[in-house]
């Protein structure tokens, strides 16, 4: 599985959860770099959480998210002209994917975009935060806009699983559509909930003070939720088909290139980049395309900022960028994650030539798994 390069010559800081349960001793999770922090890897094993996450409910740090407030009277404008998700079509209470271009069309970060009614808030890694916060500030000229880090005093939470959902209501929560989000009280502790995107189960993010994450932390895992590492979100992410920047797709690619369509927004007017975008669109076509694979082996580990090649004939036609074994009772797969010659891509599909990597036989996927698709994967197998 794939890895975020650390930081180097850079202190990277715990989460606020991962601190919190360092401090709470003594039995504590063993912690990883994510991602631009260090968050706990593993609690049991990564199969035992996939599990939970796939069957029942798990919960995991988000913590190593970066959330920075955007307010000002011009926010909504400066905010629709630099990025890629239209911000005047949403209303409060509404989130969306989104992404960062360069003039060139270029990938620069992604995120996501939180409408509230008097400021926004927009939501990447800490791993790209600084880079964006430069990009963003470059743009503000005559401008009334702010943007304030909350990095010191909110930090997130995740819950996912088909369980998830009767979990935060037995705490006192309402839940919002898919795309939406409120603030609700979780176990009296005052919350934002968001309902996520996922192609496999239903997800969710929970905005909350640093000061009782613990607290909310131990209130879901009273209440049924398993706790989970990163070491089995990753997991999760592949066979869910969402790619992360700096690893799938990077400043080297275009959204279309990445799949990403989900943060386009063709409606909305200019934005840094669009004239690229839009050029795409119009030719309807791209020469690459990030895919999710089923790999006929298993892969060799691929170490931070490592790629494998795909390859079709004799050509090198693209690489993978993440793998995950997933090792459960019903479901036995290597998935990966990587960017391919479309060419390629459609030889394969037409059973004219595979696509092959180290693990053997690469076969691009239409879409993950859905929950249907999953319901042999059940605690207690064998």
């Amino acid at each position: 599985m794939s890895q975020t390069p650390p930081t180097a010559d850079i202190a990277v800081s715990e989460t606020p959860l991962a601190h919190r349960l360092t401090a709470a001793g003594p039995s504590v999770p063993p912690l990883r770099i994510h991602r631009g922090a260090r968050t706990p890897e593993c609690f049991s094993s990564a199969a035992e959480e996939l599990q939970a996450l796939l069957r029942s409910a798990g919960i995991y740090d988000l913590g190593f998210r970066s959330i920075l407030r955007v307010a000002g009277k011009d926010r909504v404008r400066w905010m629709n002209g630099m990025i890629t998700q239209t911000v005047r079509g949403l209303t409060p209470g509404q989130l969306g994917y989104t992404l960062v271009l360069n003039p060139q069309g270029r990938m620069q970060g992604d995120g996501d975009v939180f409408c509230y009614d008097d400021f926004l808030l927009l939501e990447t890694d800490r791993s790209q935060a600084d880079r964006l916060i430069t990009h963003l500030r470059r743009y503000i000229i005559m401008d009334d806009v702010k943007l304030e880090p909350l990095d010191d005093s909110l930090t997130a939470l995740g819950i996912a699983g088909p369980n998830a959902a009767r979990i935060l209501e037995s705490l006192g929560a309402a839940i919002p559509e898919e795309g939406a989000f409120q603030s609700v009280q979780l176990a009296g502790i005052e919350t934002t909930l968001a309902h996520r995107y996922s192609p496999v189960v239903p997800c969710f993010e929970i905005h909350l003070s640093c000061e009782r994450v613990l607290d909310l932390w131990n209130a879901l895992l009273a209440s049924g939720a398993a706790p989970c590492g990163v070491e089995s979100t990753e997991q999760f992410r592949i066979l869910q088909g969402i790619p992360l920047f700096d690893v799938d797709f990077s400043d080297k690619h275009l959204p279309q290139e990445a799949g990403l369509h989900r943060a386009l927004n063709f409606t909305k007017g200019c934005y840094i980049g669009q004239e690229i975008v839009e050029r795409i669109r119009a030719r309807a076509t791209v020469h690459r395309s990030l895919r999710q694979f089923q790999l006929e082996g298993v892969m060799p580990p691929l170490g931070p900022g490592q790629t494998a090649e795909l390859r079709s004939g004799d050509a090198a036609v693209g690489e993978i960028t993440s793998f995950a074994r997933i090792e459960l009772p019903g479901l036995m797969q290597s998935l990966a994650l990587g960017i391919a010659r479309v060419e390629a891509l459609d030889r394969s599909l037409n059973g004219s030539e595979p696509i092959r990597c180290a693990a053997g036989i690469a076969t691009p996927l239409a879409a993950p798994p859905k929950s249907a698709d999953l319901q042999s994967v059940r605690p207690g197998d064998r």
